[in-house]
């Protein structure tokens, strides 16, 4: 994110560009972990709204940075919540803050998701190779909710979400519940994602989340065994 102490609009998209053009994991991380002293700061400045999220036990929360979407959790009364990031850093400072029972350092689509069977896991930034992870920690009937956004710059990404979340659909892991477009998610990270179509009328570009019941472990299994149906044809 910016680096600068009190990073402007300008300088808080540059970053962001940055972090979404680093194609190595390690980078990556090392580019979260050098940027965490203003990462709460960025956030605000780009108003991004976190996900709200449906009434469950307990709740995974994949990619959970610094804990963005647990504070809206625990704000309304979600007490059972553990958290799973590749950036050490961020785990740190999620912990300062009290809102997790536990917190996993885990590279998503690298290794397995940590921990025991999970009523409700939050994904933020996950890679379509990771969701067979997602649907192993989820309970049968649990829900696995993800985001992402469907602003330019993130349309192939979110295609290829939404194929490998079908495919699975077709193959009997989850039953699709909810697709629901979020209009303001936050402000865009160049100006030329601001035009009609592509961002709400007071600047802001689009998100979307979706919500998908797991169905019997059985199906599960069958589908982790089967890379193809994340392959796609």
């Amino acid at each position: 994110m910016a680096q600068e102490e009190g990073g402007s609009l300008p300088e808080v998209r540059a970053g962001v560009r940055a972090a979404h053009g680093i194609p190595e994991l390690a980078p990556k991380l090392h580019f979260y972990d050098r940027g965490l002293p203003l990462f709460l700061q960025d956030v605000a400045t780009l108003q991004y709204h976190a996900p709200r999220l449906p009434h469950s036990a307990l709740i995974l929360d994949v990619a959970c940075s610094t804990g963005l979407v647990a504070a809206e959790l625990r704000a309304r009364g979600f007490l059972q919540l553990r958290g799973v990031n590749g950036s050490l850093g961020m785990l740190e400072q999620a912990g300062t803050r009290g809102l997790y029972q536990r917190l996993s350092l885990c590279a998503l689509g690298q290794e397995p998701l940590p921990g025991p069977e999970i009523g409700t896991p939050s994904d933020g930034q996950v890679p379509c190779n990771a969701i067979p992870e997602l649907l192993c920690v989820t309970k049968p009937g649990g829900l696995v909710c993800l985001t992402t956004r469907t602003n330019s710059s993130n349309l192939q990404n979110k295609e290829s979400l939404e194929a490998t979340l079908g495919r699975l659909e077709q193959a009997g892991a989850w039953e699709h519940r909810v697709g629901w477009p979020v209009d303001c998610w936050e402000l865009p990270t160049s100006e030329l994602e601001v035009v009609s179509g592509i961002s709400a009328k007071d600047g802001f570009i689009f998100g979307i989340v979706f919500l998908y019941r797991k169905q019997k472990a059985a199906q599960v299994e069958e589908v982790r065994s089967s890379p193809q149906l994340l392959a796609g044809p």
